[in-house]
């Protein structure tokens, strides 16, 4: 994440502020990513001195240096060549290209500014970092829309921080958006090897090439997801493909599962169409579909984070299955009850479920512990930004296992781990057995502090954080009644249907 004096944030400003140019040419934000990220992984190429993986009479310098329409259809027919380009991960990027610019004097201002840029710092800084900061400043804009495809970094961060991700280990994420799990993953692998250095030829050719897999259904954003993990020095690895069909199935099996799958049902009620799922089969919810893949995805022992919205701890029927049969071939260990106003596009309250693949599959799960880290605290948004600091408390009540065997202190029995006294409504660190949760007939939707989301929200001020409350609480009263909708019987749900009109 850049801070605002780095010259790479200077930089992705600089980038962002050029979509002012194109508003005239009909072309939306996330084209406009889109568009610039065709141009920058040529420009990048440039920089970087590795044009050799793009066809000879298609490079940077030769689209630059040309002017008005010989420029632009120039720039058209290089987008089709290099859709056909031998090297794959140029292919896979440039697959289906079209550009949205009408106006050869867009295309000029385009390369002329992208020219200008002071690309020697962000070669320091590492172009990578630099192509981060654009997404990041696309998913924040409200209007561009992108949020639905970015979790929020700090809360990647203190995902990655506490799974520890190592070398040698296949790290997945089945629903990728734009790789910030997965360059996470790396980041923080890199930093503990000495950017591989410290690793043997193999193992560093195993982490470029082989370590990080996943999919992503939308096809710009799988375009953006292989540009990020590119000019991280990760060669693809991210397939184009909905994880809950059969393709998904071909997924690799993985020590590390790390993912913020998409929310909602299936357009059009439709069900996952995998072979090899047995208790969401028949449901239209994706987030409980994404659950199913990713235990039946990890290798024994292996282990996984997810971020799920609040439905999947509480639905009934299909839910409640799948809740009992994660515990018992899991070990749910710890659940986080994430602050409100993080998600914008979902709006929707969420939840990170922390689990390791038993080695058996039978009782795994002895006890979970839940930490609400929603109830009094702020409202985030806008005017007041999540940050890594706001997940130390949590990272420290984790404590250093991956698998959460660390030594862990329940705040509601023993107070804190100074022994000092708390009040009820500062206690945010609980244990629940395993049996007291079956006496809730697995409803993991647990919650002992009082509600104070109501209070919070009265204090925004940003237009744009106020709609997304709103918009939280009428997707989440929209969700509920999806979901009882589709439990019901087609005779209860027709009857339900009439007494609605």
């Amino acid at each position: 994440m850049t801070t605002s004096s780095t010259p790479t944030a200077n930089i992705v400003a600089k980038l962002w502020g050029l979509c002012h140019v194109l508003r005239d040419d009909g072309v939306t934000y996330n084209e406009y990513v889109t568009e610039l990220t065709y141009l920058l992984f040529l420009k990048m190429l440039e920089e970087t001195g590795h044009e050799e993986r793009l066809p000879e009479g298609w490079r940077w310098g030769l689209l630059a240096k040309k002017e008005g329409m010989e420029q632009l259809d120039y720039y058209k027919a290089m987008l089709l060549a290099l859709g056909k380009a031998p090297d794959k991960l140029v292919g896979a990027i440039f697959t289906d290209a079209q550009t949205k610019l009408r106006k050869p004097t867009n295309l000029k201002a385009l390369t002329s500014s992208i020219d200008l840029l002071d690309w020697f710092s962000a070669r320091e800084e590492g172009l990578g970092t630099l192509y981060e900061g654009l997404l990041e400043k696309n998913a924040a804009d409200k209007k561009s829309g992108a949020g639905q495809y970015f979790t929020p970094r700090p809360l990647i961060d203190c995902i990655v921080r506490l799974m520890k991700p190592q070398p040698g280990e296949i790290v997945q994420d089945p629903a990728a958006g734009t790789a910030g799990f997965l360059v996470a993953a790396d980041r923080y692998i890199k930093d503990r090897t000495d950017d591989l250095f410290e690793l043997t030829e193999a193992q560093g050719f195993f982490q470029r090439n082989n370590a990080f897999v996943g999919a992503e259904l939308v096809p710009d954003t799988h375009r953006l997801c292989l540009m990020n993990l590119l000019l991280h020095g990760i060669e693809g690895g991210v397939e184009n493909m909905d994880t809950l069909s059969p393709d998904g199935e071909g997924l690799p099996k993985a020590h590390l599962i790390l993912t913020n799958p998409p929310f909602g049902t299936k357009k059009g009620g439709g069900r996952p169409t995998r072979t090899d799922f047995s208790v969401t089969a028949e449901t239209s919810n994706k987030q409980l579909a994404f659950v199913e893949h990713i235990v039946r995805g990890l290798i024994p022992g292996g282990r996984a984070a997810v971020v799920v919205p609040d439905n999947v701890l509480f639905e009934d029927n299909t839910g409640r299955r799948l809740r009992t049969w994660l515990m018992e071939l899991c070990n749910l260990h710890t659940i986080l009850r994430l602050p409100t106003g993080i998600f914008y596009a979902q709006g929707v309250k969420t939840n990170v479920l922390f689990f390791r693949r038993g080695k058996s599959d039978k009782a795994n799960t002895k006890a979970v512990w839940v930490y609400d880290m929603r109830a009094n605290m702020p409202a985030f948004g806008k005017t007041r930004p999540l940050t890594i600091a706001d997940f130390a408390a949590f990272e420290a009540a984790y404590g250093d296992d991956p698998n959460g065997g660390a030594k862990r202190t329940d705040e509601g029995e023993a107070g804190s781990a100074a022994g000092a006294t708390r009040s009820e409504n500062e206690v945010r660190w609980r244990c629940f057995s395993r049996a007291a949760i079956a006496g809730r007939n697995d409803n993991l939707d647990i919650s002992w502090l009082r509600d104070t989301e109501a209070e919070a929200e009265e204090t925004l001020t940003e237009p744009e954080d106020i709609a997304a409350a709103l918009i939280g609480h009428l997707k989440a009263a929209l969700e509920e009644i999806e979901a009882l909708a589709e439990e019901l019987e087609p005779e209860e749900a027709a009857t339900v249907a009439e007494a609605a009109e």
